[in-house]
């Protein structure tokens, strides 16, 4: 079968690999008709993902047919049309049996100890073999799948895999009620999505931070009130228009790999800043695929100035949401302001099993429209993955309004 394969950061290959079999009872083989690309595996591909495996198949949004079932399988059938959940859950440990999907404690192999299981992730995550091919081993397929009504399109099931779930996973954490204000940093899909729930539970203010002009003109569309931190500074602005009483919650969506703003100062670690040692965000970005390929791609600081400005603007007692995926390299923060504000910290990754059902029932009466990049994992020529950060990273969802 044809499948995107890691080699190494810049070095991401459509390749001939051997097409899975059954190797539990509780497996399922199913025929992917289509994948998606996340922000993740855009971070895997720059190499700001640390300990992925040469040789891993990448991607973990996707939606196919169920081609072959281990003797343990009962409530699926062999045709089935089925959604994939990112994270894979046994379904009968404590864990579980609580809701919390991520952390089953039988789905990584590497032990109870470690954290999420993960379709085409780094090696503390399995590793499984991910989503972005033609086919599909399925662990714990019990669980781990769903049914996908005809009624849905295959890009409505994509919409639904990750971004939505994380969406709702991000409210869910900040505890928002109805009346509080919110300002959720970093509004590509999760943050959208984050942000027409917000609305839902009837936020009194949603303040979207952002760079890029079509995300904050989406959120806008949502009733967010949008900041360009290109242009302002985000925390001197919710500072202004709160009359200095912050907001009750705050969301922190901005990946590892993110650009800083120019408007910040550099932040210093061990003496040194990132752009002191490496040299400017933007010249390491420019060309993409070259500087891809050189394999030299450092870290920014922006995942920590996005921490940083979210205990600015977070009112006393508020709480601040932690969504993406921070790898071992960032290990300072600076706590002084949360601890003098009585903030509460939540951080974790998104149980998609306990939302998806929900969600899928929800989405047969609501049009769900899709506005990403969903790759096909037929093509003929070699996907284009890495040259599409522009399209991924200004990339929505629409989802009319639930009751």
């Amino acid at each position: 079968m044809k499948a995107i394969v890691y080699f190494g950061p810049g070095d991401i290959r459509l390749e001939e690999m051997r097409d899975p079999d059954l190797e539990a009872a509780s497996d399922a083989i199913v025929r992917l008709t289509a994948s998606a690309i996340c922000g993740f595996d855009l971070q895997i591909a720059r190499g700001s993902v640390p300990q992925m495996r040469p040789g891993t198949i990448l991607g973990h949004e996707a939606v196919g047919v169920i081609e072959d079932l281990g003797e343990d399988i009962r409530n699926f059938e062999i045709g089935d049309r089925v959604l994939l959940c990112p994270t894979l859950a046994c379904g009968a440990c404590r864990q579980c049996r609580r809701g919390h999907y991520a952390h089953c404690t039988r789905a990584n192999p590497n032990g109870p100890s470690f954290g999420a299981a993960m379709f085409g992730g780094p090696a503390p995550s399995g590793p499984f073999h991910g989503l972005q091919a033609e086919y599909a081993r399925v662990p714990f397929a019990h669980t781990t799948l769903l049914h996908l009504p005809e009624s849905l399109s295959d890009a409505d099931g994509l919409a639904l895999t990750d971004a939505i779930p994380t969406g709702l996973f991000a409210i869910r954490l900040t505890q928002l009620r109805p009346g509080q204000s919110l300002a959720v940093f970093g509004c590509g899909p999760v943050g959208q999505q984050a942000i027409a729930f917000a609305q839902r539970i009837g936020a009194g203010r949603i303040f979207a931070i952002d760079r890029l002009a079509s995300r904050l003109e989406a959120a806008r569309a949502r009733g967010a009130e949008a900041i360009d931190l290109e242009r302002e500074d985000p925390v001197e602005v919710i500072d202004r228009l709160t009359q200095g009483e912050g907001v009750d919650c705050v969301i922190d969506a901005v990946p590892i790999d993110a650009l800083p703003s120019r408007l910040s100062a550099p932040t210093e670690l061990d003496g040194n800043s990132h752009r002191q040692r490496n040299g400017t965000t933007r010249d390491r970005l420019l060309p993409l695929l070259e500087t891809l390929r050189s394999a030299e791609l450092p870290l920014t600081d922006a995942s920590e100035q996005a921490f940083e400005w979210s205990c600015a603007v977070a009112g006393k007692s508020g709480t601040l949401a932690i969504l993406c995926f921070q790898p071992g390299q960032v290990q300072r923060f600076s706590l002084a302001s949360a601890l003098q504000k009585n903030l509460t910290l939540r951080l974790g990754t998104c149980h998609h099993r306990k939302y998806l059902p929900r969600l899928i029932e929800k989405s047969q009466t609501r049009r769900v429209q899709e506005h990403c990049y969903g790759s096909r994992a037929l093509e003929d020529e070699p996907l284009e993955l890495l040259s599409m950060e522009r399209s991924i990273e200004q990339r929505f969802f629409d989802l009319s309004p639930w009751e």
